[in-house]
């Protein structure tokens, strides 16, 4: 079954009773939601006791994805990342089989480089073998020789809103994982129930389907729409 999921777990008032009124932030949100996508991560080195403390406050079947630093991606863009990436990934066992994707944004001015990619996708892969998705915001990455290298290290391509490299069309398939930005305005654009249902379907079966138009509060509840179009 697809997880639904939005970026971090707050509750806007406006859906607020659709939750449960006590506990804390995550551990309401979990009580409705399978899944979140962590973006903290990207920001700030968190500690593995924090980890351990989110993965005690939600069910046994809930799941965290988590974005990959920037220093990673954005700083050093994915070159000379092996010991940065190790620690990163070992920060995060505490999570256990709770574990989702591991979500790669590249920055928009990142263009495809065959060796380079291939020594980053490399070092992912020594380190953790469990999902990895990745979304691209430069053209050069719809080249077949990206296409290739990814599927070669099992990266699973996000399809994202607004298109930026991939287009819909160009899933063979449901997508491992699909991420709502928010259009036209992006990060506070709400969705319609139309639009909603249109993206459900290129939701693989096990896959995600994240919304990231948290700027406005509308991602929580275009989730709740979504969750009831799905399941």
């Amino acid at each position: 079954m697809a997880i639904i999921a939005t970026a971090a777990w707050a509750i806007p008032k406006d859906v607020a009773d659709r939750f449960l009124a006590e506990g804390s932030g995550l551990a309401r949100y979990a009580a409705v939601f399978r899944g979140v996508e962590i973006n903290s991560t990207f920001y700030r080195h968190h500690k593995a006791s924090t980890f351990a403390r989110w993965s005690d406050s939600v069910p046994e079947d809930f799941r965290f994805a988590v974005k990959i630093p920037k220093d990673i991606t954005h700083v050093r863009r994915l070159i000379d990342i092996d010991e940065m990436f190790s620690s990163f990934v070992d920060a995060l066992a505490p999570l256990g089989h709770k574990l989702g994707p591991l979500l790669c944004q590249l920055p928009p001015s990142l263009a495809f480089e065959q060796d380079e990619a291939k020594h980053a996708f490399e070092t992912m892969r020594d380190v953790h073998a469990k999902p990895i998705v990745i979304e691209v915001r430069h053209k050069s990455w719809a080249s077949d020789q990206a296409l290739a290298l990814l599927e070669r290290y099992d990266i699973g391509r996000v399809l994202a809103d607004p298109e930026r490299v991939w287009l819909a069309r160009s899933f063979s398939g449901p997508a491992p994982y699909v991420r709502l930005h928010g259009s036209p305005r992006v990060y506070y654009s709400s969705y319609t129930d139309e639009d909603i249902r249109a993206f459900a379907r290129y939701v693989a079966d096990d896959g995600w389907c994240v919304f990231d138009n948290t700027a406005s509060g509308a991602a929580c509840a275009n989730a709740l729409s979504m969750m009831t179009d799905v399941h």
